[in-house]
């Protein structure tokens, strides 16, 4: 039975008994409960080890779409899970811990962007993923850092356009297209945060290395970039070079799975202006997507809570742009 206090915490941390091999007993409870574990590449090595697949917010979703477990384990941020469940309603989605949540989704609420539809008639809305169901439900058509060029591309040329929550990548999109689609002024709380002036130091000290940047990092980090994309494209064009270095502007968490692809290979973190703790650090991490872990893993799947659940009229509304997306991905 539930207590109480899991359900108001938004996770459980129940004791986990002294020996028990977490990973194995992981795994078994995933054959026992036909379930699979899905993994964002920002969440700890430890959870992307124990995954049944790794991927960006774009690779999640088809896999989402596609899979035939009876349970998804959604190792990420909140809405992450909230789109596996609308990909995939009749299914169970558990979501580690309710408070992983995403400063991109905070920065967009529903009601905000149903009266900025009310000012702007006419417009469509193309919302990035990062997005909550209630926020999607308002939406046209979603995007991923990964497809949002080729969405954009593909919607009609005079077509008047809403782009949020993030302003950087919506300004990236509108340089690259020609558009001149009107931004929401969010932002990812990670990729707002990497200093130019540590990408040039980290330039002078390897003058070989190509830097990476994430679309949702500001103009002026990706200006200095040589790959510019979603971690997808980051962790491909990695494996794919030559090169032997490279300068990582996004969440930390892709080093675990860039190494491990590329073991011969030097990955260097571009380290924030000022870390949260307001001391010097090496790495930009997100504390949401660090939520996730051995412990709440084992506990949800265990107890087969937290559960995602999303009203039924914002689903039925919500699934639609996704399944849009995903069409013209």
């Amino acid at each position: 039975m539930l207590k109480k206090e899991w359900t108001e915490q938004g996770f459980i941390d129940e004791p986990v008994a002294e020996g028990t091999d977490l990973k194995a007993e992981i795994r078994r409870m995933c054959e026992e409960k036909d379930a699979i574990i899905l993994a964002h590449y920002y969440t700890i090595g430890d959870i992307q080890e124990i995954a049944d697949f790794v991927g960006d917010s774009l690779a999640l979703a088809r896999k989402a779409a596609e899979t035939d477990a009876k349970v998804m384990v959604m190792c990420g941020v909140h809405f992450m899970a909230e789109t596996c469940k609308l990909l995939s309603p009749e299914k169970t989605v558990l979501c580690p811990d309710l408070n992983a949540g995403c400063s991109l989704a905070d920065s967009c609420k529903a009601e905000d962007l149903k009266k900025f539809k009310e000012e702007h008639p006419g417009y469509q809305v193309v919302s990035y993923v990062n997005t909550t169901a209630a926020v999607k439900a308002l939406t046209d058509v979603v995007v991923t850092s990964g497809n949002a060029k080729k969405v954009v591309d593909q919607l009609p040329k005079d077509a008047k356009l809403i782009f949020g929550p993030d302003y950087n990548l919506g300004n990236y999109i509108n340089e690259v297209t020609g558009r001149q689609m009107l931004l929401w002024n969010g932002g990812c709380h990670v990729h707002e945060r990497f200093s130019v002036s540590k990408i040039i130091e980290l330039k002078e000290q390897y003058p070989e290395a190509v830097v990476m940047a994430h679309l949702e990092c500001k103009g002026p980090v990706l200006a200095l970039a040589d790959v510019k994309g979603s971690t997808a494209t980051m962790l491909q064009y990695a494996q794919q070079s030559d090169k032997q270095q490279f300068i990582v502007a996004t969440e930390a968490g892709i080093l675990h799975e860039m190494q491990r692809t590329c073991p011969d290979k030097e990955f260097i973190p571009v380290p924030p202006e000022i870390s949260e703790s307001g001391l010097e650090c090496s790495c930009n991490e997100c504390q949401y997507m660090k939520m996730n872990t051995l412990e709440k893993v084992y506990n949800c799947l265990k107890n087969e809570s937290p559960q995602i659940e999303i009203d039924p009229e914002i689903a039925k509304e919500a699934v639609k742009p996704i399944n849009r997306m995903l069409e013209l991905s």
